[in-house]
């Protein structure tokens, strides 16, 4: 089976909000493209997460492929500290985990994603799938 070198990103490690994480992003990933991943997102309150789902519904984000091969091991652990995944099943907030990515011209990349692991029970779904369309929008309301 081959590797994944490469990472979709929806939220606070996209281009977008020029946070220290999107800097280590830069670090040791090329940007490939703007695309989309099959899921939905939620507000959470203090930030939106999202969900994997099997319908046509879609988040947007940002594909990026490992600079270095031999770095993804280190990096990808990395992104998995600063998501919050604990080697313990269960203390997660995430989950990485791969899904397909459509972008340009339908093309499609298998990617690794980070899925919120919490409840989204109660939740007001963000029908727009764009994290950083519904930060704007709240910063204007």
């Amino acid at each position: 089976m081959q590797q994944v070198y490469y990472l979709f990103v929806y939220g606070s490690l996209r281009s977008g909000f020029k946070s220290p994480a999107y800097d280590y992003i830069s670090k040791y990933f090329s940007f490939v493209a703007e695309g989309k991943a099959k899921g939905l997102l939620y507000d959470m309150g203090k930030y939106p997460v999202a969900k994997s789902c099997v319908s046509n519904h879609f988040i947007k984000g940002e594909l990026y492929q490992i600079k270095n091969i031999d770095e993804f091991s280190f990096a990808i652990a990395q992104l998995d500290d600063y998501e919050g995944i604990d080697n313990v099943e269960g203390n997660s907030i995430f989950k990485r985990e791969k899904t397909m990515v459509t972008f340009e011209n339908e093309q499609t990349q298998e990617a690794w994603i980070y899925w919120f692991a919490g409840d989204i029970n109660g939740k007001e779904l963000i029908e727009s799938g764009d994290v950083l369309e519904f930060m704007q929008q709240q910063q204007n309301k």
